[in-house]
């Protein structure tokens, strides 16, 4: 790869000066999630009955007005076309510049810069030719599995003054949240000076959220450099990497932000509101729970609306003698049974004498007469026929992933059947 020469002379240059790209980072399989993810791309998951999680991070580019977005696609990439409807829902489908969808591709350049990505941090090693041309001053790089809402312009404000090579926007977490991310260490003038990535005991809850603005052209001089570092030290080790179409670099985490923060000019900025990387699935229902609690406030800027694409329907309905407590619901819904502390998603029907706690349903599920479920999700279409049961209280403050039940899409729980606690039933499953 060649880079251009670029002058950082004049970091504090006006936005309207500056070139941005946003890149956001759709393509990972979402394993965690299991069948929740065998059929779509976790990004498609839905969230808060009418949303998707792609939605977060392309409503706070919008909202930044940075024209100029490409979603990185891999797993599952068709599954996420119906919600990314072009760009449309953002406005960027635009004649010029705006929505671009990235997909793998081959024979593009050497072999560990071409296929799939085996990283976020490969997946730019492998897009670098291309964002070289495209010649942005900055690259914003975000991921689109996370609940969250950004000032973006703010961030990239802040990124120009300092003169940063790149800034990471931090949230606080549990401790036990941060070990399933990068805690860092901030100075008192946001500088971050260390840097730990999924510690098994974390020093402290600080953690990157994977929103980043690099400038671009350290970005592509350093990811040269680790390809090169890393391809020798394979070599020498009697592996070949060039084989294996790996470049090595993996995370983000692993090696790209590590070797930044050595540099010394790496800054933090906190996203000041909520955060939750909801890629797991006791995360996905905790998140569901912190909405249903109020303590959300991702959709209370009204400067930075979350945007989505999503179909027309009827407003929900709730007969008589339903109850429904600390629940929200979909449109197209019809409650008749009990409904407690839970999400439903659209066109979700609830039989009288059916109970649902502790859940949240996709669009389109069917729970009978005489049917309970208890601390589960279930995918698009599942149906609970009369006196099955699903799931059961989990015993503790905040299910684990081992209290869960996760049902796949269409799947049918029998009558009478119970399903326990963490099961996992994979789509179009008969029980």
């Amino acid at each position: 790869m060649t880079h251009r020469d670029r002058s950082r002379s004049t970091p504090a240059r006006s936005r309207r000066a500056d070139r941005v790209l946003a890149l956001v980072q759709a393509g990972g399989q979402g394993s965690r999630m299991d069948v929740l993810t065998r059929e779509r791309a976790k990004p498609a998951l839905p969230f808060a009955g009418g949303f998707h999680l792609i939605d977060f991070a392309l409503s706070s580019l919008a909202a930044a007005d940075i024209a100029d977005v490409w979603v990185g696609v891999q797993y599952q990439a068709g599954s996420l076309d119906p919600y990314l409807a072009g760009g449309r829902p953002w406005d960027l489908d635009r004649t010029r510049g705006g929505f671009r969808r990235v997909v793998p591709e081959q024979g593009a350049g050497s072999s560990t810069e071409t296929g799939f990505s085996r990283g976020n941090a490969d997946n730019l090693l492998r897009l670098a030719d291309q964002i070289e041309q495209f010649g942005p001053d900055q690259l914003v790089v975000m991921s689109a599995d996370h609940v969250f809402s950004a000032d973006l312009a703010a961030v990239l404000d802040r990124h120009r003054e300092h003169g940063a090579e790149c800034t990471l926007v931090t949230a606080k977490v549990s401790k036990r949240e941060a070990a399933q991310n990068a805690v860092v260490t901030v100075d008192n003038r946001g500088r971050v000076t260390g840097f730990d990535y999924k510690p098994a005991k974390p020093q402290g809850t600080t953690v990157a959220t994977e929103i980043f603005v690099y400038d671009t052209a350290v970005l592509l001089q350093v990811l040269g450099e680790l390809r090169v570092g890393l391809s020798a030290a394979a070599a020498d080790g009697g592996d070949d990497v060039e084989s294996e179409a790996d470049s090595g670099l993996g995370d983000f985490g692993e090696h790209l932000l590590p070797a930044f923060v050595r540099r010394g000019k790496v800054f933090a900025l906190d996203i000041g509101g909520y955060w939750q990387d909801v890629g797991r699935p006791e995360a996905y229902l905790a998140a569901h729970r912190d909405l249903i609690a109020g303590r959300i406030d991702v959709f209370d800027h009204p400067d930075r609306p979350v945007l989505t694409s999503a179909p027309h329907r009827l407003p929900a309905r709730i007969t008589a003698g339903a109850t429904v407590v600390d629940t929200q619901i979909g449109a197209g819904c019809r409650i008749s049974g009990e409904v407690v502390n839970s999400v439903l998603g659209s066109d979700v029907i609830v039989h009288r004498g059916a109970t649902v706690r502790n859940a949240v349903l996709f669009d389109g599920v069917e729970v009978h007469p005489g049917a309970s479920i208890d601390t589960a999700i279930l995918d698009e279409r599942v149906q609970v026929l009369g006196r099955a049961s699903v799931g059961g209280p989990s015993g503790r403050r905040t299910p684990r992933d081992d209290d869960i039940v996760l049902i796949g899409r269409d799947s049918t729980v029998g009558r009478g059947v119970a399903i326990g606690p963490g099961a996992r039933l994979e789509p179009g499953t008969t029980a």
